[in-house]
């Protein structure tokens, strides 16, 4: 079964960007794909991505990641433009949404302007378990 975490920007906004990765961390640990409101910080990607390969072993094979922002690059208005930056001055990292999965069940994530494709497999775990209760 493919289970959603949906993850509101104010459940990690005030905790540091350790306990932020690893709260993250811990619930695609539980093959969970979470989505969460709004985006981590550079810096904090790198280090989510770095944690990360340290903790592939067996059963934890990584992660997918994937950030959507709602700027759009060919925005030429100019009063649109201030509105996006003072939208980004009030919001901060709210704006957008990131998607994390664990590697055994997001194959691939594709991103373009007007969708974002999630491509998942079946849990090789699960289908372990399935194939032995179906012995006799």
């Amino acid at each position: 079964m493919l289970t959603l975490r949906f993850v509101p920007y104010h459940e990690i906004e005030y905790l540091t960007s350790a306990r932020r990765i690893h709260k993250l961390l811990d619930i695609v640990k539980e093959n969970k794909i979470v989505l969460l409101e709004g985006r981590l910080k550079k810096e904090e990607e790198t280090d989510l991505i770095e944690i990360t390969m340290e903790k592939i072993d067996e059963k934890f094979k990584g992660i997918e990641l994937a950030v959507i922002n709602p700027d759009r690059k060919d925005n030429n208005n100019v009063l649109r433009k201030m509105k996006s930056g003072f939208m980004n001055m009030m919001l901060g990292d709210r704006q957008g949404l990131t998607i994390i999965g664990p590697a055994t069940i997001v194959s691939e994530i594709k991103k373009n302007p007007d969708k974002i494709e999630l491509y998942t497999k079946e849990d090789p775990e699960k289908q372990k378990k399935v194939k032995k209760k179906g012995k006799p």
